[in-house]
């Protein structure tokens, strides 16, 4: 299994070198770059945003970033100073060409140096230091309660298949599977808070504003009471899939020989679904735990932090994508696949430990 690791972890290199690549040559090819951006301020705010850019040059360099495809000919044509043009380019290290920018980059990223967001005050890992308690409590949450509703239930709905309970429970799972759970979200603001029904839950933030004033015991209860509609909008939309792998899983399970067997022995009933099925159903569905983590952590929470205000990572990559911040798109796209794919291979591990008959190493060769 040693050997098996070492192999992943050399692995994660190239994978991460190539994700990254394409990246940023996807990026490269996007119109409006953050000097087109930059310019944009200025012929709406004109002296406001020139001044604002040009007294501050001391970050040039530090995060390199892609430029936008207009020359500064046509920028120039557009009555815009060349001079500030060239100051522009850099400030933002636009002066090289693309490959030797994107070798500084890695360069950086390697050392974990992400440098300073093009558009908002601080480096880049200060913004996602500050935006990740809110993302954390939402994946955590989110997760955990997806398992305890959707792996009960799904054992369920397998040892009644074809029944009553089972067939309602259907129709519930195709309706959380089908809607968004941002519709969700905006259907519990409407009935509980405050929309045209109910106001027994909070719209907006992880706190309340007088949070630092209160004690322990009532933070906590101030914080869940701020977590109970963002995160219960997710588990609805999120439970459906694990449910019906679930269930799938052990419905396999429960037709093979071995159970049959056991049975034959005079098993009881729960003896042989939690004594010898369920480790065997469950492989599947424990193992995606950190895949799943990070599904719900970095993809499924845009549209939920927008409407209940919760300002999270899925919002600061939003925000960075419509504004090319690419210093904040490059390093959190490095930072998360990274992480990313170093869980996906602590899922593998946890196959062998859930079911230790599993041999990766010696699969491969």
């Amino acid at each position: 299994m040693t050997a098996y690791i070492l192999k992943r972890l050399l692995l994660i290199i190239p994978t991460l070198f190539a994700i990254m690549v394409l990246n940023f040559v996807i990026m490269q090819a996007a119109p409006g770059g953050p000097i087109d951006q930059i310019i944009a301020q200025i012929g709406g705010q004109n002296t406001d945003a020139t001044a604002r850019i040009s007294g501050n040059t001391s970050g040039a360099g530090e995060a390199p970033a892609v430029s936008s495809d207009g020359s500064a000919a046509t920028r120039g044509a557009r009555g815009l100073d060349p001079e500030l043009i060239e100051r522009l380019e850099r400030q933002f290290g636009f002066d090289k060409p693309m490959h030797e920018r994107f070798i500084d980059m890695i360069g950086n990223y390697i050392r974990f140096d992400f440098g300073e967001s093009f558009f908002k005050s601080g480096s880049v890992v200060d913004l996602v230091l500050d935006k990740m308690p809110v993302s954390i409590s939402l994946g955590i949450w989110t997760t955990l309660l997806v398992y305890l509703i959707s792996i009960p239930l799904g054992i369920r709905k397998a040892v009644r298949d074809g029944s009553p309970f089972d067939v309602w429970t259907s129709g519930v799972i195709i309706v959380g599977y089908a809607i968004p759970g941002f519709l969700f979200a905006v259907l519990l603001i409407v009935l509980f808070a405050g929309g045209s029904f109910l106001q027994w839950f909070p719209l907006r933030g992880l706190v309340s504003d007088n949070w630092e004033e209160l004690t322990w015991g009532a933070r906590i209860l101030d914080y869940l009471w701020h977590m109970v509609l963002p995160v219960t909008a997710m588990v609805i939309g999120g439970f459906a899939s694990l449910t019906m792998l679930t269930k799938n899983s052990f419905l396999d399970e429960i037709n093979k020989q071995y159970v049959l067997t056991a049975r034959a022995k005079g098993l009881g009933e729960r003896s042989v679904l939690y004594g010898h099925v369920f480790r065997n159903a469950m492989l599947i569905v424990v193992a995606g735990f950190p895949s799943a983590f990070v599904s719900v952590l970095f993809t499924g929470a845009l549209f939920v932090e927008i409407i209940f205000s919760l300002d999270g990572l899925g919002l600061l990559g939003f925000e960075a994508a419509i504004s090319r911040d690419y210093p904040v798109i490059f390093a959190t796209l490095y930072f998360f696949t990274l992480l990313g794919l170093l869980l996906n291979l602590l899922g593998d591990v946890m196959y062998t430990i859930i079911d230790p008959r599993i041999d990766f190493e010696s699969r491969e060769g």
